[in-house]
């Protein structure tokens, strides 16, 4: 990443930082806009980038938590640290039709239940109300105890793993979990530049990933299994970040070739979609929709652009399609 230069490395950073926030929250089921997190995280930055949007409260809280996170992975965690990260994941007090108490740990029980025809089924008994505070200050002097020789990045799978057995808090549990493994692995790292995305691969894996905690939650203390699922989780996230990286180098490249050829402004947004994040076919419609311009508008632009040689139509079994993709270099 240094080799590619300062521009390159800060567009990797943002691109990796707001995947992070987004995937992190869709793990819980929680879709939160792309392009507000963007906006956040580059703001919180200090970033200067093109099209900044105003975010909703619930995408600056997770943004705030995470960059905390990330960025001051040097600072003690503690349970005020904590309790930060949980207001501002739950800024309202509320989660969903639920008030919840954000400046403490929980004061009942927590168990995660299904039923299915009338059978209920227990997945996970949390230890009671009464301990948890006690329970969390073994779990945070350990964390802090320097004399505690442990590879930094088991010591983010093994803490990831014992605050979600844990589950100290009413809500959230789960994403102050990833947070912390965030934390540690930019102390394993030490850096707070982020290229990979950890939440982004347990999106992918999350089926085992929740199988695998529930499992070993019912065990006798031996979490070698989460281990080596963790470290195989991690290792995907990297060898995703690869694919990342020849996008942003493609990318760069593309502009280089056409830093002299005339592109408005509509063009521009909608080519660095197609170079890096759009999903789904090219068409007269969508462009319309994301650049908020008329069809017949959408149409030149796409027009001007095949005649420049950047755009044209998709060719499927010898057939053109209404559809248009970016032309190879």
């Amino acid at each position: 990443m240094n080799s590619l230069g300062f521009s390159l490395k800060e567009e990797a950073s943002l691109r990796t930082l707001t995947m992070d926030v987004v995937k992190f929250s869709e793990i819980e089921g929680e879709k939160l806009n792309f392009d507000q997190v963007r906006s956040s995280i580059a703001r919180r930055l200090g970033l200067n980038i093109g099209g900044l949007i105003t975010s909703d409260r619930n995408v600056e809280g997770v943004v705030e938590m995470m960059l905390d996170a990330t960025q001051n992975y040097l600072l003690p965690l503690t349970n005020e640290r904590i309790f930060g990260w949980y207001a501002a994941l739950f800024p309202t007090g509320w989660s969903g039709i639920y008030k919840i108490e954000v400046g403490q740990y929980r004061a009942g029980k927590m168990q995660i239940v299904s039923v299915a025809m009338g059978n209920e089924t227990i997945h996970f008994k949390a230890p009671k109300a009464q301990i948890v505070p006690s329970e969390m200050n073994v779990f945070l002097e350990w964390l802090a105890d320097e004399k505690v020789k442990l590879d930094p990045v088991l010591k983010a799978a093994i803490a990831h793993f014992w605050f979600i057995t844990i589950h100290p808090l009413e809500d959230g549990n789960g994403r102050i979990a990833r947070a912390i493994s965030d934390m540690l692995l930019a102390q394993a790292d030490k850096s707070s530049e982020r290229y990979y995305s950890l939440s982004s691969q347990i999106l992918i894996e999350r089926i085992k990933y929740y199988e695998v905690l529930q499992k070993l939650q019912h065990s006798d203390g031996d979490i070698t299994e989460w281990l080596c699922w963790f470290l195989n989780c991690l290792k995907n996230a990297l060898l995703e970040t690869e694919e990342t990286i020849q996008k942003i180098l493609y990318k760069s490249k593309f502009w280089h070739i056409h830093e002299n050829t005339l592109i408005n402004e509509r063009q521009r947004l909608m080519l660095n979609k197609l170079l890096m994040d759009f999903e789904g076919k090219l068409k007269t419609s969508k462009w319309a929709k994301m650049t908020k311009c008329s069809t017949d508008t959408a149409l030149r632009d796409i027009k001007d652009l095949i005649e420049k040689d950047i755009l044209q139509q998709e060719i499927e079994a010898g057939v053109r399609n209404t559809n248009y993709e970016l032309k190879g270099f």
